[in-house]
C-alpha cells in the first residue's frame, strides 16, 4: 500500500516553513510571474533557491508553478525566467500549456514536468496522451469522480494527483474569463479577482437601480459561489483508487489556513498508514477544518455531479476561530516569543495549536514586551513574551474563538 504525498501551497517563505512544520511531504510555489497566483506574495529568484534548499534539508520536495497561458509577447520573459531558475534543483515544474512544456524541455530537459489542473484532464484517454508526451505526473481535473479516477489509474502508469481541499472555481478546471471581463484582470495569467465570490442581485431592464435578491437575504446572493472542497472523509477511497498525491489549494490563503489544513490531513494520512484495517474517520478532523474561514464544505464531483446544496447562495464565509499569533521562538525557561497577528488583551483565552493535533488552552493573564515591560494589550506585528505550562514549538499557531460583533 502506498500512502499519497501530501502537497501543500506555499505562497511565501513563511507559509512554506509552516507547511513543512505541520507535515507536508511537498510544497508548490511560484516566482513573480508565470504562475496562476501572481497576486500572492510569491518568491524572488533568490528566495526560490532559498526555499528549495530549506525544503530539501527537511526531505520535502518543491515544485515550481509555471502554469499560466502566455501570449507571444510573454515568450521572451518566459525563456529568461526558465533559464534563471534552471540551476535551482526543483523536483518538478508544474505546467499546462504545450508551448510552455516544450520550452521547459528545451531549457531543462532532465527536469520532471507535472501537468497542471489547468490542462483540464477529465478522462483516462487525455491522461494517457500526456503520459505518452513524457509527463511525470497528471493533476486530474476536479470534475472527475472517484470511479473515473480508479479507471484512469488502471489505464495510466503516470503519477496521479488530485485536489482534496480548498476553493472550487465555477469554471471548468479553473479556465475562467469572468475576471478578465469584469475587472480586466486575467485569471489565466494569475490575476484572478474572484468575481464568482462577489454578491449579486437581479435587476430588471426597465427598473435600473432596483435590486431584487434571488434568495431572500438582505446581503444579496452568491449565485456563482461554490462551497469549498473537502475530502477528509475519503482518505481510504483515494488511497484505494491509486492516487499518488493529495493536493491542497490555497497559495493566496493565510498561514493559519495552510497550517490547519496540512495538520489535519497529515494526521488522517498517518492514522490510515498505521492501521488501514482499523482506520476510522475522526469527527475532530472535520471540526478542526470547520474552525477555519470557509464557505461551507462539499465533496465536489468525487461522488457524482454536485447538487444544489453544493452552492453557497446566502452567506459569505463561516469560521468559529480566528488566528491571533504564532510562536516565533520557544525559550529554555518555558517562555515563548509570540508574533502577534490580531489584537490581544489580558484575560483572553487562547488555544495553542501544534503538530500531531496537539492543542492546549491558555489564559493570557500576564504577558510582556521583549524588554519585560508588562502589557495589558498587544497589537499586530508586535512581539510579546509569555509563559505557558506546556511544550510549544516554533511555528505553532495561536487562535481564539471568533465572536461576531
Amino acid at each position: 500500500m502506498k500512502i499519497p504525498e501530501l502537497l501543500a501551497p506555499a505562497g511565501n517563505m513563511e507559509k512554506l516553513k509552516v507547511a513543512i512544520h505541520y507535515g507536508a511531504d511537498a510544497v508548490y510555489l511560484g516566482g513573480q510571474k508565470f504562475g496562476l497566483r501572481n497576486l500572492a506574495d510569491n518568491f524572488t529568484l533568490g528566495e526560490l533557491a532559498e526555499a528549495v534548499a530549506y525544503a530539501h534539508d527537511r526531505r520535502v520536495k518543491a515544485y515550481l508553478t509555471v502554469n499560466w497561458f502566455p501570449d507571444n509577447d510573454d515568450l521572451p520573459g518566459l525563456d529568461r525566467f526558465l533559464e534563471e531558475t534552471a540551476p535551482i534543483p526543483f523536483d518538478a515544474v508544474i505546467a499546462a500549456d504545450p508551448g510552455v512544456i516544450a520550452t521547459i524541455r528545451r531549457i531543462t530537459p532532465d527536469r520532471p514536468i507535472h501537468l497542471s489542473t489547468q490542462a483540464n484532464t477529465t478522462s483516462w484517454r487525455s491522461a494517457l496522451f500526456w503520459q505518452e508526451q513524457g509527463i511525470r505526473r497528471i493533476n486530474l481535473a476536479r470534475e472527475m469522480s472517484l470511479e473515473a479516477i480508479r479507471e484512469t489509474r488502471e489505464r495510466v502508469s503516470a503519477e496521479l494527483e488530485v485536489f482534496t481541499h480548498g476553493a472550487l472555481c465555477i469554471s471548468y478546471s479553473g479556465r475562467c474569463l469572468l475576471s478578465s471581463v469584469m475587472s480586466g484582470r486575467n485569471a489565466n495569467k494569475g490575476e484572478c479577482s474572484h468575481p464568482c465570490r462577489w454578491s449579486y442581485a437581479l435587476v430588471e431592464e426597465t427598473r435600473p437601480g432596483e435590486y431584487f435578491p434571488v434568495v431572500e437575504d438582505e446581503t444579496g446572493t452568491f449565485i456563482f459561489n461554490s462551497k469549498d472542497l473537502c475530502l477528509i472523509r475519503f482518505i481510504p477511497e483515494l488511497v484505494g483508487a491509486g492516487v499518488d498525491s493529495l493536493k491542497i489549494e490555497g497559495r493566496m490563503k493565510g498561514v493559519n489556513y495552510v497550517a490547519s489544513v496540512v495538520r489535519v490531513y497529515r494526521d488522517a494520512l498517518d492514522s490510515y498508514a498505521a492501521d488501514p484495517a482499523g482506520y476510522r474517520f475522526r469527527p475532530e478532523w472535520l471540526d478542526e477544518l470547520a474552525k477555519l474561514s470557509h464557505r461551507g464544505y462539499t465533496t465536489g464531483f468525487l461522488l457524482g455531479r454536485p447538487k444544489e446544496m453544493d452552492q453557497e447562495y446566502d452567506s459569505r464565509y463561516h469560521r468559529s476561530h480566528e488566528f491571533v499569533g504564532m510562536v516565533e521562538e520557544p525559550l529554555p525557561d518555558g517562555t515563548v516569543v509570540v508574533g502577534v497577528r490580531n489584537r490581544l488583551t489580558a484575560g483572553t483565552e487562547v488555544e495553542f495549536v501544534g503538530r500531531r493535533m496537539m492543542a492546549a488552552r491558555h489564559r493570557l493573564d500576564t504577558f510582556t514586551d521583549r524588554d519585560g515591560t508588562p502589557l495589558t494589550e498587544a497589537h499586530p506585528n508586535q512581539n510579546i513574551l509569555l509563559r505557558v505550562p506546556f511544550p510549544a514549538e516554533r511555528y505553532d499557531l495561536i487562535r481564539r474563538e471568533h465572536h461576531k460583533p
